[in-house]
């Protein structure tokens, strides 16, 4: 009873607490689990807590019978600016009307047998969340401050089982929620730019809900080697009906699919040394990855509109990240993590203009941690990570019917996690 409690009482709070400007590895988060966190998100062949579903399912029979609550406090700082502009947007913008979010996450494991477990991980996404209260686009229309926020809230019932002494296959079913939000957009709110007028922006908060897989296996090549594998499937999502003239194919806001390799060495009887590499693939989610690469006809130009079919979208590129990890026994009580998470830059300079909404542009984190395991056998992690400022310039970003010029953008995060488990 007690655990339902908490499952029920976590889930209510991240449908309020998740709207997260998690934008790190585009808006997805380096790794799940402050563990995983503070070892630069390397943990598909690591799993250390009840949240490693998020991270391979496999693992979740790894850590046996546990349960872990987390919390992550996040402080993104997004910025724009455009230069050059002939309709009156030239200016600098400063995106950070909300600047700090809470972000929780929850993991529950029971081994049912010696070799096999079931589970539940609660986790979010989230990251295209900005706030201009000086809007960029006022000079075309835009009426008070601009800004989106999307977050994602996952509910991933997890089974796992060791097929043999040394290797151990999983499954979690990923029940997906996803709010969004969108406002100061009036001057894309019209029959020219959207296919459906009046459900591009200030329409209030919209949900949908859907549903995907993840599959993962784990094994122990040696004694000191450990290697895993996983792959997420697309999570198909309901649309979003009150903003169908926004998000490309009627408000269609799909999650991407994924998948990564990735090993853990024992290199010293107290340091293990963690790589991942993983692949994110934004191109498959039309509302995130189509161009805008032409104004509609109504403009001059031969693009399709905001909302239509295979329409307009942010034009995120598929993302391939390097994640390394290195974890240190200090003693019998103590663990030290430190990591470095690198991607490759998902925005075109070609895309920026309608990425001053969303500037999930960062490529390198750096983060630091530690485990204490307490005289109940329970443990406290913390794990900070540090994403480095990082800027697309724009090129040939902004149509001339539009006013011509550049848009650039920028960005750099800190987040803290703290859980407790036992």
């Amino acid at each position: 009873m007690r655990i339902k409690k908490i499952v029920a009482s976590l889930i209510s709070l991240g449908m309020v607490a998740s709207p997260a400007a998690f934008a790190t590895n585009g808006y997805l988060p380096i790794g799940y689990g402050a563990q995983t966190e503070g070892m630069g998100g390397a943990g598909i062949a690591l799993p250390k807590d009840a949240i490693a579903a998020a991270n391979n399912p496999a693992g979740m029979v790894m850590v046996g019978d546990r349960a872990d609550v987390g919390l992550i406090w996040f402080k993104p700082s997004r910025s724009a600016e455009i230069v050059g502009n002939g309709a009156g947007m030239t200016g600098t913008y400063d995106g950070n009307g909300k600047s700090n979010f809470f972000i929780p996450s929850f993991g529950y494991n029971k081994m049912i047998s010696s070799d096999s477990s079931v589970g539940v991980s609660v986790f979010g996404n989230g990251g295209m969340n900005t706030q201009y209260n000086t809007n960029p686009f006022a000079s075309l229309g835009g009426v008070g401050p601009a800004g989106i926020n999307l977050s994602q809230l996952f509910i991933a019932p997890t089974w796992s089982m060791k097929i043999n002494s040394t290797n151990a296959v999983g499954v979690s079913l990923n029940l997906a929620y996803q709010m969004f939000s969108a406002t100061g957009l009036q001057a894309f709110d019209n029959a020219g730019f959207s296919s459906n007028p009046g459900h591009v922006t200030n329409n209030g908060t919209d949900t949908s809900t859907g549903y995907g897989f993840r599959f993962g296996w784990t094994g122990e090549v040696t004694p000191v080697l450990t290697l895993g594998a996983t792959y997420q499937t697309k999570t198909k999502m309901g649309k979003f009906a009150k903003y169908s003239g926004l998000f490309a194919d009627q408000g269609s806001f799909d999650i991407p699919s994924t998948y990564g390799v990735g090993a853990a060495f024992k290199a010293m009887p107290a340091t293990t040394v963690a790589l991942d590499v993983t692949r994110i693939n934004y191109s498959g989610v039309p509302s995130v990855g189509n161009s805008f690469t032409s104004l509609p006809p109504a403009y001059g130009g031969t693009g399709p509109q905001l909302g239509a079919t295979n329409g307009v979208g942010f034009g995120w590129q598929d993302m391939t990240v390097i994640k390394l990890g290195v974890s240190y026994d200090l003693d019998s009580k103590t663990t030290l993590r430190v990591g470095y998470d690198h991607n490759n830059q998902q925005v075109p300079t070609s895309q920026t203009l309608l990425n001053i909404l969303a500037p999930g542009v960062v490529q390198n984190h750096l983060s630091l941690g530690g485990t204490w395991k307490l005289a109940d056998k329970s443990e406290v992690t913390v794990a900070y990570v540090h994403a480095f400022k990082q800027t697309v310039n724009g090129a040939g970003s902004i149509p001339t019917a539009l006013g011509g010029g550049n848009a650039n953008i920028s960005m750099y995060e800190d987040s803290l996690s703290v859980s407790y488990g036992w």
